[in-house]
């Protein structure tokens, strides 16, 4: 394995114009090694939580509360697919600009016996390695739009042009990742979650999860039920509202890609001991009329009339999140590695469509289920009968972040270590 990554990088530069390569391992890889995940090769090594050292900084992907499962109350109106845990036993991730470079890479790795145009004997992984699935993500600015005009997506005219997400807005990387130490398990000097220390041997790795998600562009993308101010709050905030778009909210998205994603509301509400969704989720009442005390009034746009000029409680992605995902100075606790892909995996019906092809590092696996319990946001979610309609105070269901326009169909857990370790860890010590 060392000497395959070894050549893959003799022949292509570690860079954006060749190609990195990241491994990482699931639990069933550290269950293969003698005595398993409580013997003494792994029990002695696994870094494991400040908060209960009885656990391990790497434990499997849970369903998240807005996951489908077999037998839950959770259903998504068009892609009701239960998620599946996988239990792979590594991850192999190729970031590239180009794509045929990653895909030389592959065919290597499965027996082409050519590297970057030379005659390079493959590595023989057959009797080793089954490989199970693949998954393609892009990422360019307008690259989601051509997708969608390419094959005639009937949502294609409400795609911001500029976006290289689907759903129209823009990853804030600079503002809204934090620097690589903190996602490692020995963190930095904002926020430190295990016992590893720099010395461990595990020092500098991290938690990658993995999922598979089927985004539904015709509904995120309604009309008129769903315009621009409507989308901005679901993704960001309502306190303020980021934008206010253009007068036609829906052609060319309505409204720009690039909204501020820095932590100034999150220290904000910092200062005053509170998380920002507790405040933006808070329903003074009387039921029927749901107020809330820091929102933005409901913009002349809204798809409801008895909406407008009214403050009512709503929850945005983004505040969801940020009740767990910034350590104390608003250093943010992870960084994204993800991005649009349009393939027909887990699709019901076999059709192609838009998907987000999610990874993400984190110091612990831990640290990303809360997060995922934090996203979905449900404690401030009004209470509501079959139809959909609320009974109780809260957020309603329609005004509730991103998660009804999501279906998360697959996740893992993975450890990344060091590169000094990234070749079948801790099987030197057997």
């Amino acid at each position: 394995m060392a000497n395959s990554l070894n050549q893959v990088e003799a022949h292509f530069p570690f860079s954006p114009a060749g190609v990195f390569t990241i491994v990482s391992y699931g639990l069933p890889y550290f269950r293969r090694l003698p005595g398993g995940l409580t013997g003494g090769i792994v029990s002695s090594h696994m870094p494991r939580l400040l908060s209960d050292t009885s656990r391990y900084v790497l434990e499997e992907a849970m369903p998240s509360p807005t996951d489908v499962t077999s037998g839950g109350s959770i259903t998504k109106t068009t892609f009701n697919v239960p998620v599946t845990i996988e239990s792979n036993d590594m991850l192999f991730s190729f970031r590239s600009d180009t794509l045929s470079t990653i895909q030389n890479v592959i065919s290597w790795l499965q027996g082409s016996n050519n590297l970057n145009g030379s005659a390079v004997a493959s590595p023989v992984f057959s009797n080793l390695f089954t490989f199970t699935s693949m998954r393609t993500m892009f990422a360019q600015m307008s690259l989601p739009h051509f997708v969608a005009q390419e094959n005639k997506l009937p949502y294609t005219q409400h795609i911001n042009p500029d976006s290289p997400m689907w759903m129209g807005f823009a990853d804030q990387q600079v503002a809204a990742s934090g620097p690589a130490a903190i996602t490692t398990f020995q963190g930095n000097s904002s926020a430190r979650f295990t016992n590893a220390t720099s010395s461990s041997y595990f020092a500098n790795g991290s938690i990658q999860h993995l999922s598979h998600v089927i985004q539904d562009l015709d509904a995120f993308y309604n009309v008129p039920d769903e315009p621009y101010t409507e989308r901005v709050q679901y993704m960001f905030r309502s306190d303020p509202i980021p934008a206010l778009g253009n007068g036609d909210q829906f052609s060319n998205g309505g409204g720009p890609a690039f909204i501020a994603n820095d932590a100034s509301v999150f220290l904000h509400y910092h200062a005053q001991g509170v998380t920002e969704a507790s405040q933006t989720g808070l329903d003074l009442g009387p039921f029927g009329d749901d107020r809330n005390p820091v929102n933005d009034p409901q913009p002349a746009t809204s798809p409801d009339p008895n909406d407008i000029g009214k403050r009512r409680p709503r929850m945005g992605h983004l505040s969801a999140l940020q009740q767990s995902s910034r350590a104390s100075d608003g250093t943010p606790i992870h960084i994204r590695m993800d991005g649009p892909g349009f393939d027909n995996l887990d699709v019901p019906d076999g059709s192609n469509q838009p998907k987000l092809q999610f990874s993400v590092f984190v110091p612990t696996a831990e640290f990303f289920r809360v997060m995922r319990v934090n996203q979905a946001a449900l404690k401030f979610q009004a209470p509501q009968d079959a139809n959909g309609n609320a009974t109780g105070l809260g957020v309603h269901s329609d005004d509730n972040g991103l998660e009804r326009f999501l279906t998360a169909t697959r996740r893992q857990n993975f450890l990344v270590p060091s590169r000094a370790h990234r070749a079948f860890p801790l099987l030197e010590l057997t």
